[in-house]
């Protein structure tokens, strides 16, 4: 029987492990969600994975039959995403415990999921964005540093995690680059009250995305994760494959300008967005020359695919050792 980490995050959720299974774009899913949740974390996935709504719904309810543990919805909370309301809604009415909120402001999320009971997290990558939300009521942030998979912050988790802690009275999860437990102990130290791990789950037997995205997890290496704005127009992590490498990883430059121009802006940031959704769509769930593969830095340590609760079980051991060893050396 492992040992329970006892944080402000395990004892604000009620869980026994302090690791969220990040959201992730196209590869969270029901499965990764139950066992997460199962294995004594909390398993967490987009809203606007599940498209149109209805499936979302029915999304919903399986997840809340197979698991009575907490679970978590991450919604994006800018214009763009016309589902937000209807999103939060449908969580709320099927008892999420949890909700991420990104890319902007999550003022509405946190009123409505207070009134539920409900908490809420918010990803951020500086002090400003972190206290903003904190004085909004948030429950805590995720703190997105650079080495995470996707839109990944620029600091370094070194920095970011004790720095948020200097003004933060919420709980801080620390995002990037963590896929094993003595990574986890470190950012514990750090300051921070859990872990949200998301490229280590893509290598899981759950995950029901393309058998080559799994393999390019175990088989890549940190120099193998480039920054590209190509995808979403903002700058993201992916694996530097052939079609990568072909394409570059800027924006051509007209499409540059008519994102950064103000009288085009509104229309050519969706485009981006909806042409680089496709790319990913295309990549994680079928073969394709057009390869186009998210993931962080932590991907050097992934070394076999395993089921969820056996990521859960070796990350939890890998901690205890992590926590042993300073022990040993009198840095407990």
């Amino acid at each position: 029987m492992l040992k329970k980490i006892k944080t402000p995050f395990t004892e604000m959720m009620k869980i026994d492990y302090p690791i969220i299974a990040a959201p992730m774009f196209l590869v969270s899913n029901a499965d990764i969600v139950v066992q997460a949740s199962e294995s004594g974390g909390i398993g967490t996935f987009p809203a606007l994975n599940y498209r149109p709504i209805e499936k979302y719904v029915e999304a919903l309810k399986e997840i809340k039959s197979r698991t009575k543990k907490p679970i978590g919805v991450n919604i994006i909370v800018n214009k763009s995403n016309a589902r937000q309301n209807e999103d939060l809604k449908h969580a709320l009415d099927n008892g999420v415990e949890l909700f991420i909120t990104s890319l902007g402001s999550p003022k509405e999320v946190i009123k409505e999921a207070h009134k539920n009971g409900a908490k809420v997290l918010c990803d951020v990558t500086n002090l400003e964005h972190a206290l903003k939300v904190q004085d909004m009521g948030a429950d805590g942030v995720i703190a997105v540093s650079s080495g995470a998979g996707g839109h990944a912050g620029p600091i370094s988790p070194l920095v970011l995690i004790p720095w948020l802690k200097t003004r933060l009275q919420i709980p801080i999860v620390a995002a990037g680059g963590i896929s094993h437990g003595s990574m986890m102990s470190a950012v514990l130290a750090l300051g921070a009250s859990g872990v949200s791990v998301g490229t280590r789950f893509i290598a899981s037997h759950e995950a029901q995305v393309d058998e080559a995205y799994k393999e390019a997890i175990i088989k890549s290496t940190p120099e193998d994760i480039v920054m590209t704005t190509r995808v979403s127009g903002t700058p993201a992590a992916v694996i530097n494959t052939p079609y990568v490498q072909k394409i570059g990883t800027d924006l051509p430059w007209a499409m540059k300008v008519l994102k950064d121009h103000k009288m085009t802006k509104k229309y050519m940031v969706p485009l981006i967005h909806l042409m680089g959704m496709k790319s990913l769509e295309e990549a994680a769930s079928k073969p394709t020359w057009k390869t186009v593969w998210t993931a962080g830095q932590s991907v050097g340590l992934v070394e076999e695919i395993l089921s969820v609760k056996e990521i859960y079980e070796k990350f939890i051991t890998e901690y205890d050792e992590s926590v042993k060893n300073l022990s040993s050396l009198g840095l407990d």
